[in-house]
């Protein structure tokens, strides 16, 4: 069987239902935007949506599209950094009872959190607190991490320390793993550009990318951006939102829909399009298949709050996989 192993910031996802924009304001948060914030302005931020509808959830990007993968009965593992504190065992915990081998380290600030305020138009900004997960070096990247592994998936979201995701995308490499990389956010990739390039060209197999984030990437609009993510990765990938999503390897190129769906939160709607492509790979299916398990799996995504989904979700979405497989689903 094919197994995935993901790196990233472990965090836990503290889900939070807006009922104006107006509090984005106050806290000085751009809509749409992921900020990484000090103690003090989580604190205003927690304290400011004191009373408003909350859920927690493991999260994370990568690790919400290694959850996305347990759930489809892939083995999969993920390493991160956590306090030693509640927050880190409701972590470790969550992750094992979706199957996941959690990789997790000891970090000495607590427990990174990613406090999520959803709009009620469902777009999501994100106000993170890395915590423990900041502590995570190059140092704590070694060899047996990957031994045993096909796929790794990282996220873009590491990219504030250079060093360290750069080590695991070589060690990855050298391991004999496909790589896969999801750009994360339009401003991560702003302030990382050359870096980034650097890593996509030297490293990665297969690049996920948003509108947003590949205009940031390339200065061009999805179809170009495309073509030009595809000169540098085996396999492209330009996510348009509900215009559905762009695929490319060498000259093969794939236009993939969306399916119907009512959207409350799009949070996770990138990183289970992600769990759904790779589930794909790892089983060789066409490419355009591949895109149509993602879109399946994000499209249901964002019927829910927050990144995961229940039991009885899931044995639906598989049916509508297999239908995927057939063809007997396609859109």
């Amino acid at each position: 069987m094919v197994k995935i192993f993901g790196i990233g910031n472990a965090l836990v996802d503290i889900m939070t239902s807006l009922e104006s924009d107006s509090l984005l304001e106050t806290l000085n948060l751009p809509k749409g935007s992921m900020q990484i914030v000090n103690d003090k302005t989580i604190a205003k931020a927690l304290e400011q949506t004191k009373g408003l509808k909350q859920s927690l959830a493991s999260g994370g990007s990568a690790a919400n599209t290694i959850n996305g993968l347990a759930n489809l009965g892939m083995e999969t593992a993920f390493v991160g950094k956590v306090g030693n504190d509640e927050l880190g065992n409701f972590f470790r915990s969550d992750m094992q009872k979706a199957g996941i081998s959690p990789q997790l380290l000891l970090g000495k600030a607590s427990t990174g959190t990613a406090l999520a305020l959803v709009s009620p138009d469902s777009e999501r900004t994100f106000a993170v607190n890395l915590g423990a997960a900041i502590e995570m070096t190059a140092e704590d990247i070694t060899t047996s991490l990957f031994e045993g592994y096909n796929y790794f998936h990282i996220e873009g979201y590491l990219v504030q320390n250079h060093s360290l995701i750069e080590k695991a995308l070589k060690v990855a490499k050298a391991s004999g793993l496909k790589v896969s990389l999801d750009l994360a956010s339009y401003n991560v990739v702003e302030s990382n550009l050359d870096f980034l390039q650097r890593m996509v060209k030297e490293y990665v197999d297969i690049v996920f990318a948003n509108e947003e984030e590949a205009k940031a990437f390339t200065l061009k609009l999805p179809e170009e951006a495309l073509d030009m993510l595809a000169e540098i990765a085996e396999i492209a990938v330009v996510k348009i939102g509900a215009k559905g999503s762009l695929i490319k390897k060498g000259n093969d190129k794939y236009s993939v829909g969306v399916v119907k769906a009512n959207a409350i939160d799009t949070t996770g709607a990138g990183d289970l399009y992600a769990s759904g492509f790779l589930y794909g790979l790892s089983k060789n299916l066409p490419l355009d298949t591949c895109g149509r398990i993602g879109a399946v799996l994000s499209g249901k995504v964002i019927e829910v709050m927050g990144p995961k989904m229940d039991e009885e979700t899931w044995k639906m979405l598989k049916v509508n996989i297999a239908k995927v497989e057939t063809g007997e689903l396609s859109f």
